[in-house]
Protein backbone atom coordinates (compact mmCIF):
# COMPACT_ATOMS: atom_id res chain seq x y z
CA UNK A 1 0.00 0.00 0.00
CA UNK A 2 0.88 3.42 -0.74
CA UNK A 3 2.34 5.97 1.94
CA UNK A 4 0.04 8.46 3.05
CA UNK A 5 1.50 11.99 2.33
CA UNK A 6 0.37 14.61 4.82
CA UNK A 7 -1.84 17.88 3.86
CA UNK A 8 1.34 19.93 3.03
CA UNK A 9 2.41 17.31 0.47
CA UNK A 10 -1.17 17.14 -0.96
CA UNK A 11 -1.87 21.11 -1.40
CA UNK A 12 1.56 21.34 -3.06
CA UNK A 13 1.23 18.37 -4.95
CA UNK A 14 -1.81 20.53 -6.66
CA UNK A 15 -1.09 24.10 -6.27
CA UNK A 16 -0.75 24.19 -10.19
CA UNK A 17 -4.42 23.68 -10.26
CA UNK A 18 -4.58 27.14 -8.54
CA UNK A 19 -2.95 28.74 -11.37
CA UNK A 20 -4.58 26.67 -14.15
CA UNK A 21 -8.33 27.61 -13.13
CA UNK A 22 -7.37 31.27 -12.66
CA UNK A 23 -6.65 31.29 -16.58
CA UNK A 24 -10.04 29.32 -16.69
CA UNK A 25 -12.09 31.47 -14.87
CA UNK A 26 -10.88 34.05 -16.58
CA UNK A 27 -11.94 32.63 -19.92
CA UNK A 28 -15.12 31.62 -18.71
CA UNK A 29 -16.27 34.56 -17.25
CA UNK A 30 -14.84 37.28 -20.39
CA UNK A 31 -14.57 35.05 -23.36
CA UNK A 32 -18.08 35.53 -24.65
CA UNK A 33 -17.70 39.38 -23.97
CA UNK A 34 -14.51 39.55 -25.90
CA UNK A 35 -15.62 37.43 -28.75
CA UNK A 36 -18.71 39.69 -29.08
CA UNK A 37 -16.93 42.90 -28.96
CA UNK A 38 -14.64 41.43 -31.87
CA UNK A 39 -17.70 41.38 -33.51
CA UNK A 40 -19.47 37.78 -32.63
CA UNK A 41 -23.23 37.17 -32.76
CA UNK A 42 -24.96 35.63 -30.18
CA UNK A 43 -26.17 32.63 -32.21
CA UNK A 44 -22.33 31.81 -33.11
CA UNK A 45 -21.06 32.38 -29.52
CA UNK A 46 -20.72 28.51 -28.92
CA UNK A 47 -19.37 28.11 -32.11
CA UNK A 48 -16.41 29.67 -31.37
CA UNK A 49 -16.68 28.17 -27.65
CA UNK A 50 -16.13 24.89 -29.49
CA UNK A 51 -12.39 25.39 -29.55
CA UNK A 52 -12.32 24.28 -25.78
CA UNK A 53 -13.47 20.90 -26.08
CA UNK A 54 -12.55 19.77 -29.41
CA UNK A 55 -8.68 20.53 -28.34
CA UNK A 56 -9.84 18.70 -25.01
CA UNK A 57 -11.02 15.56 -26.71
CA UNK A 58 -8.08 15.24 -28.77
CA UNK A 59 -5.39 16.41 -26.46
CA UNK A 60 -6.41 14.49 -23.05
CA UNK A 61 -6.40 10.60 -23.72
CA UNK A 62 -3.16 11.49 -25.68
CA UNK A 63 -1.38 13.12 -23.03
CA UNK A 64 -2.66 10.85 -20.79
CA UNK A 65 -1.33 7.62 -22.50
CA UNK A 66 1.59 9.40 -23.21
CA UNK A 67 1.68 10.42 -19.90
CA UNK A 68 1.32 6.84 -18.48
CA UNK A 69 4.82 5.96 -20.25
CA UNK A 70 6.98 9.15 -19.68
CA UNK A 71 9.89 8.64 -17.27
CA UNK A 72 12.72 11.95 -17.25
CA UNK A 73 14.63 13.47 -14.36
CA UNK A 74 11.93 15.17 -14.25
CA UNK A 75 9.19 12.49 -13.42
CA UNK A 76 6.28 10.73 -15.00
CA UNK A 77 3.69 13.95 -14.91
CA UNK A 78 5.80 17.19 -14.53
CA UNK A 79 7.43 17.40 -17.65
CA UNK A 80 3.52 17.97 -19.53
CA UNK A 81 2.83 20.15 -16.21
CA UNK A 82 5.73 22.69 -16.97
CA UNK A 83 5.18 22.50 -21.18
CA UNK A 84 1.50 23.33 -20.77
CA UNK A 85 2.12 25.86 -18.06
CA UNK A 86 4.69 27.96 -20.58
CA UNK A 87 1.74 27.77 -23.55
CA UNK A 88 -1.31 28.73 -21.60
CA UNK A 89 0.95 31.41 -19.86
CA UNK A 90 1.56 32.92 -23.28
CA UNK A 91 -2.26 32.42 -24.88
CA UNK A 92 -3.35 34.05 -21.78
CA UNK A 93 -1.15 37.32 -22.47
CA UNK A 94 -2.46 37.28 -26.78
CA UNK A 95 -6.27 36.48 -26.03
CA UNK A 96 -7.21 40.03 -25.42
CA UNK A 97 -4.63 41.60 -27.77
CA UNK A 98 -6.60 39.67 -30.65
CA UNK A 99 -6.98 43.51 -32.01
CA UNK A 100 -3.80 43.96 -32.92
CA UNK A 101 -3.37 41.13 -35.37
CA UNK A 102 -6.93 42.32 -37.01
CA UNK A 103 -4.59 42.88 -40.80
CA UNK A 104 -4.70 38.96 -41.26
CA UNK A 105 -7.76 38.16 -40.24
CA UNK A 106 -10.88 39.59 -38.61
CA UNK A 107 -10.33 40.00 -34.48
CA UNK A 108 -12.97 37.48 -33.49
CA UNK A 109 -10.84 34.43 -35.43
CA UNK A 110 -7.61 35.43 -34.46
CA UNK A 111 -9.12 35.23 -30.55
CA UNK A 112 -10.96 32.26 -31.65
CA UNK A 113 -7.21 30.92 -32.19
CA UNK A 114 -5.72 32.05 -29.01
CA UNK A 115 -9.09 30.43 -27.29
CA UNK A 116 -7.92 27.31 -28.54
CA UNK A 117 -4.37 27.72 -27.81
CA UNK A 118 -4.99 28.32 -24.43
CA UNK A 119 -7.45 25.37 -23.67
CA UNK A 120 -4.94 23.43 -25.41
CA UNK A 121 -2.24 24.33 -23.13
CA UNK A 122 -4.10 24.18 -19.92
CA UNK A 123 -5.75 20.64 -21.42
CA UNK A 124 -1.80 19.12 -21.66
CA UNK A 125 -1.43 20.85 -17.87
CA UNK A 126 -4.97 19.79 -16.42
CA UNK A 127 -4.81 16.00 -17.26
CA UNK A 128 -2.00 14.63 -15.36
CA UNK A 129 -2.72 16.55 -12.31
CA UNK A 130 -5.91 14.17 -12.10
CA UNK A 131 -3.85 11.03 -12.54
CA UNK A 132 -0.74 12.66 -10.44
CA UNK A 133 -3.74 12.00 -7.68
CA UNK A 134 -3.74 8.52 -8.52
CA UNK A 135 -0.14 7.87 -8.50
CA UNK A 136 0.35 9.22 -5.29
CA UNK A 137 -2.12 8.69 -2.90
CA UNK A 138 -3.41 5.24 -1.28
CA UNK A 139 -7.06 4.83 -1.86
CA UNK A 140 -8.49 5.87 1.71
CA UNK A 141 -6.77 9.77 0.70
CA UNK A 142 -8.22 9.76 -2.99
CA UNK A 143 -11.18 11.51 -2.13
CA UNK A 144 -9.00 14.21 0.03
CA UNK A 145 -6.58 14.37 -2.47
CA UNK A 146 -9.32 15.66 -5.30
CA UNK A 147 -11.08 17.81 -2.49
CA UNK A 148 -8.12 19.88 -2.40
CA UNK A 149 -7.65 20.46 -6.04
CA UNK A 150 -11.36 21.52 -6.01
CA UNK A 151 -10.32 23.85 -3.03
CA UNK A 152 -7.23 25.37 -5.07
CA UNK A 153 -9.68 25.20 -7.85
CA UNK A 154 -11.81 27.55 -6.00
CA UNK A 155 -9.13 29.90 -4.85
CA UNK A 156 -7.86 30.62 -8.28
CA UNK A 157 -11.62 30.67 -9.80
CA UNK A 158 -12.51 33.24 -7.38
CA UNK A 159 -9.92 35.54 -7.88
CA UNK A 160 -9.75 35.01 -11.62
CA UNK A 161 -13.11 35.74 -11.89
CA UNK A 162 -13.08 39.13 -9.80
CA UNK A 163 -10.00 39.97 -11.08
CA UNK A 164 -11.97 42.73 -13.84
CA UNK A 165 -14.62 43.61 -10.93
CA UNK A 166 -11.66 44.50 -8.79
CA UNK A 167 -8.99 46.01 -11.21
CA UNK A 168 -12.06 48.33 -12.60
CA UNK A 169 -13.79 49.46 -9.44
CA UNK A 170 -11.87 49.08 -6.64
CA UNK A 171 -8.31 50.47 -8.04
CA UNK A 172 -9.97 52.84 -10.59
CA UNK A 173 -8.65 51.16 -14.33
CA UNK A 174 -10.66 51.70 -17.47
CA UNK A 175 -14.02 49.49 -18.21
CA UNK A 176 -14.43 51.11 -21.19
CA UNK A 177 -12.61 50.94 -24.31
CA UNK A 178 -12.22 54.25 -26.38
CA UNK A 179 -12.11 52.60 -29.36
CA UNK A 180 -14.48 50.02 -29.04
CA UNK A 181 -12.34 46.79 -28.21
CA UNK A 182 -11.13 45.45 -24.72
CA UNK A 183 -11.34 47.39 -22.04
CA UNK A 184 -8.23 47.74 -19.94
CA UNK A 185 -9.17 46.15 -16.88
CA UNK A 186 -9.71 43.15 -18.66
CA UNK A 187 -6.55 43.02 -20.39
CA UNK A 188 -4.56 43.86 -17.40
CA UNK A 189 -6.51 40.64 -15.56
CA UNK A 190 -5.26 38.25 -18.46
CA UNK A 191 -1.60 39.77 -17.46
CA UNK A 192 -1.66 38.79 -14.30
CA UNK A 193 -3.37 35.21 -14.91
CA UNK A 194 -0.49 34.46 -16.65
CA UNK A 195 2.11 35.06 -13.93
CA UNK A 196 -0.08 33.42 -11.22
CA UNK A 197 -0.84 30.08 -13.89
CA UNK A 198 3.33 29.86 -14.31
CA UNK A 199 4.31 30.44 -10.81
CA UNK A 200 1.80 28.15 -9.17
CA UNK A 201 2.96 25.07 -11.47
CA UNK A 202 6.14 25.60 -11.21
CA UNK A 203 5.25 25.26 -7.22
CA UNK A 204 4.17 22.19 -8.06
CA UNK A 205 7.36 20.92 -10.02
CA UNK A 206 9.84 22.09 -7.89
CA UNK A 207 8.00 20.39 -4.62
CA UNK A 208 6.52 17.49 -5.93
CA UNK A 209 8.71 14.28 -6.46
CA UNK A 210 6.60 11.53 -8.22
CA UNK A 211 7.44 8.05 -8.11
CA UNK A 212 10.05 6.38 -9.78
CA UNK A 213 8.86 3.07 -11.67
CA UNK A 214 10.87 1.08 -9.32
CA UNK A 215 8.70 2.61 -6.35
CA UNK A 216 5.58 2.01 -8.33
CA UNK A 217 5.95 -1.55 -9.01
CA UNK A 218 6.42 -2.21 -5.41
CA UNK A 219 2.72 -0.40 -4.56
CA UNK A 220 1.17 -1.89 -7.16
CA UNK A 221 1.84 -5.16 -8.23
CA UNK A 222 0.87 -4.61 -11.99
CA UNK A 223 2.67 -1.87 -12.75
CA UNK A 224 5.76 -4.41 -12.90
CA UNK A 225 4.73 -5.62 -16.05
CA UNK A 226 3.79 -2.68 -17.71
CA UNK A 227 6.05 -0.04 -17.04
CA UNK A 228 8.76 -0.53 -19.43
CA UNK A 229 6.70 -1.19 -22.05
CA UNK A 230 6.58 1.16 -25.23
CA UNK A 231 3.43 3.68 -25.96
CA UNK A 232 1.40 2.81 -29.04
CA UNK A 233 -0.99 5.55 -30.03
CA UNK A 234 -3.58 2.59 -31.20
CA UNK A 235 -3.62 0.96 -27.43
CA UNK A 236 -5.56 4.11 -26.78
CA UNK A 237 -8.68 2.88 -28.86
CA UNK A 238 -8.18 -0.41 -27.41
CA UNK A 239 -8.64 1.23 -23.84
CA UNK A 240 -11.64 3.31 -24.66
CA UNK A 241 -13.18 -0.06 -25.66
CA UNK A 242 -12.03 -1.83 -22.05
CA UNK A 243 -12.94 0.54 -19.71
CA UNK A 244 -13.96 -0.03 -16.90
CA UNK A 245 -17.87 -0.73 -15.69
CA UNK A 246 -17.66 2.34 -13.24
CA UNK A 247 -16.57 4.32 -16.14
CA UNK A 248 -19.01 3.71 -18.32
CA UNK A 249 -21.54 4.81 -15.61
CA UNK A 250 -20.37 7.66 -14.82
CA UNK A 251 -20.33 8.35 -18.46
CA UNK A 252 -24.13 9.70 -18.45
CA UNK A 253 -23.81 11.93 -15.23
CA UNK A 254 -20.86 13.52 -16.86
CA UNK A 255 -22.40 13.89 -20.20
CA UNK A 256 -25.53 15.90 -18.54
CA UNK A 257 -23.44 18.04 -15.96
CA UNK A 258 -21.38 19.11 -18.78
CA UNK A 259 -23.62 19.87 -21.08
CA UNK A 260 -25.28 21.82 -18.10
CA UNK A 261 -22.15 24.10 -17.28
CA UNK A 262 -21.04 24.59 -21.02
CA UNK A 263 -24.67 26.48 -21.48
CA UNK A 264 -24.11 28.20 -18.27
CA UNK A 265 -20.68 29.63 -19.28
CA UNK A 266 -21.56 30.41 -22.85
CA UNK A 267 -24.76 32.16 -22.25
CA UNK A 268 -24.39 33.92 -18.48
CA UNK A 269 -23.51 37.15 -19.76
CA UNK A 270 -26.02 37.47 -22.31
CA UNK A 271 -28.91 36.21 -20.56
CA UNK A 272 -28.25 38.31 -17.32
CA UNK A 273 -27.52 41.31 -19.50
CA UNK A 274 -30.95 40.49 -20.76
CA UNK A 275 -32.96 39.74 -17.98
CA UNK A 276 -31.59 41.13 -15.60
CA UNK A 277 -30.38 44.59 -17.04
CA UNK A 278 -32.24 45.19 -19.41
CA UNK A 279 -30.11 45.51 -22.07
CA UNK A 280 -31.30 44.78 -25.87
CA UNK A 281 -30.14 41.86 -27.38
CA UNK A 282 -27.94 42.99 -29.89
CA UNK A 283 -26.21 45.28 -27.43
CA UNK A 284 -22.83 44.79 -26.63
CA UNK A 285 -20.93 48.33 -26.33
CA UNK A 286 -23.08 49.83 -23.25
CA UNK A 287 -22.46 50.48 -19.95
CA UNK A 288 -25.18 48.49 -18.83
CA UNK A 289 -23.70 45.47 -21.12
CA UNK A 290 -19.83 45.76 -19.51
CA UNK A 291 -21.55 46.29 -16.22
CA UNK A 292 -23.51 43.05 -16.72
CA UNK A 293 -20.27 41.40 -17.96
CA UNK A 294 -18.47 42.60 -14.66
CA UNK A 295 -20.72 41.31 -12.44
CA UNK A 296 -20.71 37.41 -14.00
CA UNK A 297 -17.27 37.43 -13.30
CA UNK A 298 -18.11 38.41 -9.33
CA UNK A 299 -21.35 36.42 -9.59
CA UNK A 300 -19.02 33.62 -10.88
CA UNK A 301 -16.28 34.04 -8.41
CA UNK A 302 -19.00 33.56 -5.60
CA UNK A 303 -20.13 30.30 -7.03
CA UNK A 304 -16.02 29.14 -7.34
CA UNK A 305 -15.84 30.55 -3.65
CA UNK A 306 -18.46 28.40 -2.78
CA UNK A 307 -17.22 25.45 -4.31
CA UNK A 308 -13.91 25.98 -2.65
CA UNK A 309 -15.49 25.99 0.77
CA UNK A 310 -17.47 23.28 -0.50
CA UNK A 311 -14.63 21.32 -1.44
CA UNK A 312 -13.22 21.20 2.61
CA UNK A 313 -16.55 19.33 3.55
CA UNK A 314 -16.68 16.71 0.69
CA UNK A 315 -14.89 14.29 2.59
CA UNK A 316 -16.59 14.12 5.75
CA UNK A 317 -20.03 14.37 3.52
CA UNK A 318 -19.33 11.41 1.31
CA UNK A 319 -18.07 9.23 4.58
CA UNK A 320 -21.41 10.21 6.01
CA UNK A 321 -23.68 9.52 3.31
CA UNK A 322 -21.88 7.92 0.31
CA UNK A 323 -20.04 9.38 -2.46
CA UNK A 324 -22.95 8.40 -4.76
CA UNK A 325 -25.41 10.61 -2.70
CA UNK A 326 -23.21 13.25 -2.01
CA UNK A 327 -22.74 13.89 -5.71
CA UNK A 328 -26.39 13.35 -6.72
CA UNK A 329 -28.15 15.98 -4.08
CA UNK A 330 -25.14 18.50 -4.89
CA UNK A 331 -25.99 18.44 -8.51
CA UNK A 332 -29.69 18.67 -7.53
CA UNK A 333 -28.66 22.08 -5.66
CA UNK A 334 -27.27 23.33 -8.97
CA UNK A 335 -30.39 22.38 -10.87
CA UNK A 336 -32.09 24.60 -8.37
CA UNK A 337 -29.85 27.40 -8.74
CA UNK A 338 -30.14 27.71 -12.33
CA UNK A 339 -33.02 27.65 -12.56
CA UNK A 340 -34.12 30.39 -9.69
CA UNK A 341 -32.30 33.00 -12.32
CA UNK A 342 -35.64 33.29 -14.28
CA UNK A 343 -37.56 34.22 -11.29
CA UNK A 344 -34.85 37.34 -9.99
CA UNK A 345 -34.50 40.60 -11.28
CA UNK A 346 -32.23 42.38 -8.92
CA UNK A 347 -28.31 41.49 -9.48
CA UNK A 348 -27.77 41.25 -6.04
CA UNK A 349 -30.08 38.07 -6.13
CA UNK A 350 -27.72 36.26 -8.10
CA UNK A 351 -25.60 35.50 -5.39
CA UNK A 352 -27.93 32.98 -3.87
CA UNK A 353 -28.77 31.31 -7.22
CA UNK A 354 -24.69 30.76 -6.95
CA UNK A 355 -24.77 28.80 -3.93
CA UNK A 356 -26.74 25.90 -5.60
CA UNK A 357 -24.45 26.02 -8.48
CA UNK A 358 -20.86 26.20 -6.43
CA UNK A 359 -22.35 22.77 -4.56
CA UNK A 360 -22.68 21.32 -7.51
CA UNK A 361 -19.26 22.83 -9.60
CA UNK A 362 -17.46 21.50 -6.28
CA UNK A 363 -18.60 18.12 -6.09
CA UNK A 364 -18.51 17.60 -10.10
CA UNK A 365 -14.39 18.51 -9.56
CA UNK A 366 -14.30 15.96 -7.18
CA UNK A 367 -16.64 12.90 -6.38
CA UNK A 368 -16.72 11.68 -9.98
CA UNK A 369 -13.03 11.32 -9.87
CA UNK A 370 -12.58 10.16 -6.46
CA UNK A 371 -15.15 7.33 -7.68
CA UNK A 372 -13.64 6.55 -10.68
CA UNK A 373 -9.80 6.11 -9.52
CA UNK A 374 -10.37 3.18 -7.12
CA UNK A 375 -11.75 0.73 -10.30
CA UNK A 376 -9.11 2.08 -12.80
CA UNK A 377 -5.56 0.20 -12.92
CA UNK A 378 -3.11 1.98 -11.78
CA UNK A 379 -0.78 1.65 -15.24
CA UNK A 380 -3.31 3.42 -16.88
CA UNK A 381 -4.68 5.78 -14.18
CA UNK A 382 -3.27 8.59 -16.89
CA UNK A 383 -4.87 7.56 -20.45
CA UNK A 384 -8.18 6.25 -18.59
CA UNK A 385 -8.44 10.35 -16.97
CA UNK A 386 -7.91 11.42 -20.33
CA UNK A 387 -10.16 9.21 -22.39
CA UNK A 388 -12.70 10.34 -19.21
CA UNK A 389 -12.41 13.72 -20.57
CA UNK A 390 -14.28 12.38 -23.55
CA UNK A 391 -17.10 12.58 -21.67
CA UNK A 392 -16.53 16.19 -20.51
CA UNK A 393 -16.07 17.50 -24.33
CA UNK A 394 -18.73 15.46 -26.51
CA UNK A 395 -21.46 17.34 -24.09
CA UNK A 396 -20.06 20.47 -25.06
CA UNK A 397 -19.64 20.16 -28.20
CA UNK A 398 -23.20 19.11 -28.73
CA UNK A 399 -24.22 21.71 -26.48
CA UNK A 400 -21.69 24.25 -28.55
CA UNK A 401 -23.04 23.01 -32.74
CA UNK A 402 -26.71 23.19 -31.22
CA UNK A 403 -26.65 25.80 -28.82
CA UNK A 404 -26.43 28.88 -30.23
CA UNK A 405 -28.83 28.17 -32.73
CA UNK A 406 -31.62 27.14 -30.50
CA UNK A 407 -31.41 30.47 -28.51
CA UNK A 408 -31.80 32.33 -31.34
CA UNK A 409 -34.41 30.02 -33.12
CA UNK A 410 -36.13 28.67 -30.58
CA UNK A 411 -35.87 30.93 -27.91
CA UNK A 412 -35.76 34.03 -30.20
CA UNK A 413 -32.37 35.33 -28.41
CA UNK A 414 -33.59 35.12 -25.25
CA UNK A 415 -30.64 33.73 -23.63
CA UNK A 416 -32.25 33.06 -20.17
CA UNK A 417 -33.91 29.76 -21.19
CA UNK A 418 -30.19 28.40 -21.97
CA UNK A 419 -29.88 28.80 -18.31
CA UNK A 420 -33.20 26.97 -17.47
CA UNK A 421 -32.31 24.38 -20.17
CA UNK A 422 -28.70 23.97 -18.45
CA UNK A 423 -30.47 22.95 -14.72
CA UNK A 424 -32.81 20.54 -16.11
CA UNK A 425 -29.69 18.72 -17.75
CA UNK A 426 -28.40 18.83 -14.44
CA UNK A 427 -31.20 17.36 -12.87
CA UNK A 428 -30.57 14.27 -14.95
CA UNK A 429 -26.90 14.57 -14.17
CA UNK A 430 -28.42 14.02 -10.62
CA UNK A 431 -30.52 11.09 -10.61
CA UNK A 432 -28.01 9.09 -12.81
CA UNK A 433 -25.23 9.47 -10.57
CA UNK A 434 -27.41 6.73 -7.80
CA UNK A 435 -26.98 4.19 -10.60
CA UNK A 436 -23.22 4.63 -10.96
CA UNK A 437 -21.22 1.15 -9.01
CA UNK A 438 -18.61 2.58 -6.77
CA UNK A 439 -16.30 0.18 -5.97
CA UNK A 440 -14.39 1.93 -3.42
CA UNK A 441 -17.68 1.93 -0.88
CA UNK A 442 -18.67 -1.45 -2.39
CA UNK A 443 -15.50 -2.62 -1.04
CA UNK A 444 -15.38 -1.00 1.84
CA UNK A 445 -19.06 -2.45 2.95
CA UNK A 446 -17.74 -5.60 1.92
CA UNK A 447 -15.02 -5.60 4.31
CA UNK A 448 -17.05 -4.32 7.46
CA UNK A 449 -19.71 -7.38 6.36
CA UNK A 450 -16.65 -9.95 6.81
CA UNK A 451 -15.10 -8.60 9.59
CA UNK A 452 -18.88 -7.83 11.72
CA UNK A 453 -18.97 -10.55 14.74
CA UNK A 454 -21.33 -13.12 14.51
CA UNK A 455 -24.83 -12.50 15.70
CA UNK A 456 -24.22 -8.43 15.08
CA UNK A 457 -27.14 -6.20 13.66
Amino acid sequence: MKPKLSFFQILSMSMGFLGIQFGFALQNSNASRILQTFGADMEHLSWFWLAAPLTGLIIQPIIGHYSDKTWTKLGRRRPFFLAGAILASIALILMPNAGVFAHYLPPMFIGAGFLMMMDASINIAMEPFRALVGDMLPADQTTLGFSVQTFLIGVGAVVGSWLPYILAEWLGISKISADGGIPDNVIFSFYIGAVVLLISIVWTVVTTKEYSPEELAKYNKEEIEHVESKAKFSDIFRDIIRMPKTMRQLSIVQFFSWIALFGMWVFSTPAIAQHIYGVAVNDTQSLAYQNAGNWVGVIFGVYNGIAMIYALFLPAIAHKIGRKWTHSLSLAAGSAGLISIYFISSPGMLVFSMVGVGIAWGSILAMPYAILAPALPAHKMGVYMGIFNIFITVPQIINGVFGGPIVKRVFDSHAIYALIMSGVFLLIAAFSVLFVQDKAESGERKAKNEFRPEGAG
